[in-house]
């Protein structure tokens, strides 16, 4: 690593978030550098004093990185207080967060880290790492919908990327993405008349769920350079 380095990330570097994540606590005044509110361009090294929400960090975490196969029904979010949210599924004596996120509605492959880079890397549009979904909707399909939806669909103000798409049965259909708007696939869906029914992310870059072999509801330790490749 080299110092000095810039706060969001050296605060993804330490396990608390991700970047993007670290940014928002910053702007909205949850990080204070040396005893003073910090800003976006503020560059720390160890030695100086960062605390976030009230915790001193004590420097970069070691890394760690887990696959879990969740199921309908838990909420991506991070809230002790809910029932339904992942932190009840962390894995204990470590301070992992996902990176992304599947709604609640949905299932499959979900990554849990607590290294900022890695989450940064995966996430971010600019590095375009592919995640792939099989889709169950409504209706039958055509394969006029699959050549619409990967051309790209008019949803959130913007027009999605071109992506894969392909039938895999009279029902369901393959997707492959390389961005991660807000219920995107669910969205576009429905921009064409059809309510998606079950939503499985199968794969996310080079990992496959199917190679982990990982009951729905378990979770598992991978190698924390698994993705350094990318």
């Amino acid at each position: 690593m080299t110092y000095p380095m810039r706060l969001a990330k050296y605060i993804g570097h330490c396990g608390v978030c991700s970047r993007k994540q670290a940014s928002r606590l910053i702007e909205q005044g949850d990080v204070s550098v040396n005893g003073r509110p910090a800003n976006h361009v503020d560059h720390v090294t160890p030695d100086d004093l960062v605390v976030v929400n009230g915790v001193q960090l004590t420097g970069p975490a070691i890394r760690e990185l887990f696959a879990y196969h969740k199921p309908v029904g838990i909420d991506c979010k991070i809230n002790p207080d809910d029932p339904s949210s992942i932190y009840h599924q962390l894995p204990t004596n470590t301070r992992v967060y996902p990176i992304g996120r599947l709604d609640k509605d949905s299932r499959g492959l979900l990554l849990l880290t607590n290294d900022g880079a890695l989450c940064n890397r995966l996430i971010h549009p600019d590095f375009h790492q592919e995640k792939e979904y099989w889709v169950r909707v409504d209706k039958p399909l055509s394969k006029e919908f699959c050549q619409r939806m990967a051309a790209g669909v008019p949803i959130l103000d913007t027009i999605t990327l071109p992506c894969k798409v392909e039938l895999r049965s009279e029902y369901s259909f393959q997707i492959v993405l390389k961005q991660g708007l807000n219920r995107q696939i669910r969205r576009m869906a429905q921009h064409f008349g059809y309510k998606v029914q079950d939503l499985y992310r199968v794969r996310i870059a080079q990992l496959c769920l199917s190679n982990l072999q990982l009951p729905e509801g378990q979770k598992m330790a991978l190698p924390a350079d698994y993705f350094d490749s990318l």
